[in-house]
């Protein structure tokens, strides 16, 4: 016997294999939710009861598993909406499900020529796993009619291919597009994101195609594409969450209690299975330091304030798509309290020189009783606009000029309660400073467990070198910038 020979005996050895396949699956459901009429069936048929018994069930710890309560909430939202977005728990099986489902359309819903789409990371090996994947799910059965392509399966003539995300663009002007999958959407690089959204979207009632979109990840960073989505009132997205308690489900969990009280230990745990968008772990300020800090912070009531502590408020100003951060503090017990941490998105000039003036009024903020308020030295008309409101001197620089001539050496900001910043030229010194005050004597600084976006953002603050913070990796920057510039009180 020739090699074609043999080859031609394998390929009329696996269209026997499909043709039998495709009777086993005819009019078959994807799962059958009534356990009783499910056992029912699967005596009936003799195991050919629904497809994902036909194909093999999914495998945890070499162990048949049978499809969970949650993924019911998924299978009915995926026959009542077209556009889907998932926060999910590591690990929890939702992109599992989803290449089955894929799976089962290939044979149940499209016909032969259709097309599906799975965007992954900008790695062309996490495409090629994807799809190895979705064809170890036909391993049984040895049926794909492609055995080549890394990145492409054919399945019953449906063309299903990966993506790594930085190549979307290859994914434009296809025809007969019936599902889009984007993999763990969080962790594309953010113009990366944005492109996959708007490459995804552009299918939306395209004829032929108008395709199932669905976007699933587990959350990264604050203000990213899975964050966006969820902050849209009148998104097209259906929204699911699922945390890691559908995975504890019984009687077939996910996860067992011991591996989730171990992994409750770790400080990412609660971005990796409680659906919080913390970012990665930073390398500036130690957990044990901020965990005093919060420890501290849940012995004071940020509502009462001390009217005659001595306060300072760190304003970091931004316009347009950035946000404006603003913290307050106060002298209280030997302790650096923060009563007030908060980030503003797309702030309004007026409003912000509002809510300003409001927290100087509500926390007694005055020269009179030695506060001062730091503001970043990049935003001169916002500064001599709040110092013309509070009864500082509009015209600082020459003020600093007048200072600095006639009295050499001297503090200049020591008489104002408006003082600039500039940020190209303490930045450094201002990180460390903020370092070192959350360190010396066991932490002089106390944060109220409600000031959230403040405790993940020293949790995810990224030195890129020499004092130089990585803004793409810390998350809430803003309100970062603002704690520092309130530090600065405390020397």
């Amino acid at each position: 016997m020739t090699f074609k020979d043999l080859q031609k005996l394998v390929q009329s050895q696996s269209n026997i294999e499909h043709t039998e396949l495709l009777e086993r699956l005819k009019d078959k459901p994807f799962w059958i939710w009534d356990q009783e009429r499910h056992r029912q069936e699967d005596m009936k048929t003799k195991g050919d009861c629904c497809f994902n018994h036909i194909i093999g069930l999914p495998q945890k710890d070499g162990h048949d598993m049978p499809l969970l309560p949650y993924q019911r909430t998924l299978y009915d939202s995926l026959q009542n909406h077209k556009h889907i977005w998932i926060k999910k728990s590591r690990g929890i099986g939702v992109t599992e499900f989803l290449l089955r489902y894929v799976a089962w359309s290939c044979y149940s819903k499209y016909t032969a020529n259709s097309r599906v789409c799975i965007v992954t990371g900008p790695r062309l090996d996490l495409a090629e796993d994807l799809i190895a994947r979705f064809k170890g799910l036909f391993t049984k059965q040895n049926v794909l009619e492609d055995r080549t392509a890394s990145t492409v399966a054919i399945v019953n003539g449906v063309k299903v291919e990966a993506f790594p995300s930085h190549h979307v663009d290859t994914m434009r002007g296809l025809d007969n597009v019936k599902f889009i999958l984007s993999d763990e959407t969080d962790y594309y690089p953010s113009f990366q994101q944005t492109e996959v959204r708007a490459v995804m979207e552009g299918y939306i009632g395209k004829p032929n195609s108008n395709p199932h979109i669905v976007m699933v990840s587990t959350p990264k960073a604050p203000g990213g594409l899975m964050q966006q989505i969820e902050l849209e009132l009148d998104s097209l997205y259906h929204k699911l969450f699922f945390d890691y308690t559908y995975g504890l489900e019984v009687p077939y969990p996910i996860y067992s209690v011991d591996q989730i009280e171990k992994a409750k230990q770790s400080p990412e745990f609660e971005r990796e299975y409680n659906l919080k968008y913390l970012g990665l772990i930073g390398n500036v300020f130690h957990t044990k330091d901020i965990a005093t800090a919060i420890e501290k912070g849940k012995n004071y009531n940020p509502n009462t304030v001390n009217t005659f502590s001595q306060k300072s408020v760190g304003l970091d100003p931004a316009w347009g798509s950035s946000a404006f951060g603003i913290v307050v503090t106060q002298w209280v017990d030997n302790q650096i309290q923060v009563i007030e941490a908060d980030e503003y998105e797309r702030p309004d000039f007026d409003d912000m020189m509002d809510i300003t003036l409001d927290i100087c009024h509500r926390f007694g903020i005055s020269s009179r009783n030695g506060c001062q308020i730091f503001v970043d030295g990049a935003n001169p008309e916002f500064i001599r606009s709040l110092k013309k409101q509070v009864g500082d001197n509009p015209n600082y620089e020459e003020e600093i000029d007048r200072i600095k001539k006639n009295f050499p050496g001297c503090d200049w900001s020591q008489n104002m309660l408006v003082v600039p910043v500039h940020f190209s030229k303490e930045h450094k010194q201002m990180l460390a400073h903020t370092k070192k005050l959350m360190e010396y004597n066991e932490g002089m600084a106390a944060i109220n467990p409600r000031f959230d976006k403040l405790v993940t953002s020293l949790r995810t603050t990224v030195d890129k070198g020499e004092g130089n913070l990585d803004k793409e990796a810390t998350s809430y920057d803003n309100v970062l910038d603002a704690f520092r510039l309130a530090l600065k009180f405390y020397q």
